[in-house]
């Protein structure tokens, strides 16, 4: 009761107390959604209940991508205990939604995408307020895939000295992930965190989503989040061609280089992602996100398949055989 009464002096406050409130659709953070509307006009009110994540640091990067010609939701207000914010509301066309309507240009909305990543890349130079994407942060994202899924997948914690060797084997690779340029990391640049704004024009007609945990990185990163999708699939002949666009628009690049960067921060980044949707089945009880394992395994394998990802490949041949490399209802069964 005490937080609805926060929530209620705070839209008094900010000139929505007589607004509709209607819940959204959440993610896989703790933050909350709502839409309000009143007459003619509609914001999003978004709550991190507290203790959680930072709202300042969402409305820093928000504030940041806005100035540089981004379409980031405008703040419009602001609690001071930095739990509650309303923001621009950018309506319900998401790219997921758009693509599944018929019709839909896949290649043109990716490739608009692609052409943010490229404006990031080029006009956001080092200094800027964002923290950097260190390795202890590397390591860290990459160990939830031995905390958290072979230990729900063997029925037991991995022993102490594999779980050690398999961080270390990840040292020299995060130093090949380095060797492209750093820029902006957006980190969960994905479909459903990117919206049609049909009313803008370039880069702008893409509305930029859930970008809070921004760091300053090898460029790859978001670029493989883009193609390497954990919820839909994207065919290889629109990767090769969006990749290839990147490259022709830094044509300094080497691309045996910016190729083994992608492949390490694809294996990375998928480890994560397996580790974290087995976490929010476990401890959040959250078990719809084990749906998308599979694909997620299948870019998993299409990433270790790089020579630079051998040492990986093996130490995973060891500790969990193919055969084991689980679809959602094994791990099911493993709770039961």
């Amino acid at each position: 009761m005490k937080r609805d009464a926060q929530i209620k002096s705070f839209l008094e406050v900010a000139g929505w107390a007589d607004a509709i409130r209607s819940p959204l659709s959440g993610d896989a953070s703790f933050r909350r959604y709502e839409r309000l509307s009143l007459g003619n006009t509609s914001a999003i009110l978004m709550e991190v209940p507290p203790p959680g994540e930072d709202l300042q640091a969402y409305i820093g990067i928000a504030q940041l991508l806005s100035q540089f010609g981004y379409s980031a939701p405008e703040i419009l207000a602001k609690d001071e205990s930095g739990s509650l914010a309303v923001i621009e509301d950018f309506g319900d066309d998401t790219y997921t939604r758009i693509l599944t309507s018929e019709g839909a240009d896949e290649d043109a909305l990716y490739t608009l995408a692609l052409d943010v990543l490229i404006g990031l890349h080029r006009q956001l130079p080092p200094g800027q307020p964002i923290p950097e994407y260190d390795n202890t942060r590397f390591l860290a994202e990459v160990a939830l895939f031995v905390d958290w899924y072979l230990p729900a997948i063997r029925g037991a914690d991995l022993p102490v000295a594999a779980r050690a060797e398999f961080l270390e084997l990840w040292q020299p690779l995060l130093s090949i992930a380095r060797k492209v340029p750093n820029g902006v990391v957006l980190r969960d640049f994905h479909v459903d965190n990117l919206m049609v704004l049909k009313n803008r024009e370039g880069v702008r007609a893409c509305g930029l989503l859930d970008f809070q945990d921004a760091v300053f990185g090898p460029v790859t990163y978001d670029i493989v989040s883009l193609l390497e999708d954990a919820r839909r699939d994207v065919s290889p002949e629109l990767s090769k061609r969006l990749i290839r666009r990147y490259l022709d628009a830094f044509s300094t690049l080497d691309h045996d280089i910016f190729s083994a960067s992608y492949a390490v921060m694809g294996a990375q980044r998928a480890m994560k992602i397996i580790g974290i949707f087995t976490r929010l089945d476990r401890r959040d009880r959250k078990p719809h996100y084990l749906a998308h394992l599979p694909r997620v395994w299948q870019w998993l394998h299409s990433d270790l398949a790089h020579p630079a990802l051998a040492s990986i490949e093996a130490w995973l041949g060891r500790e969990l055989p193919t055969v084991e490399r689980i679809t959602p209802h094994a791990l099911t069964e493993k709770a039961s």
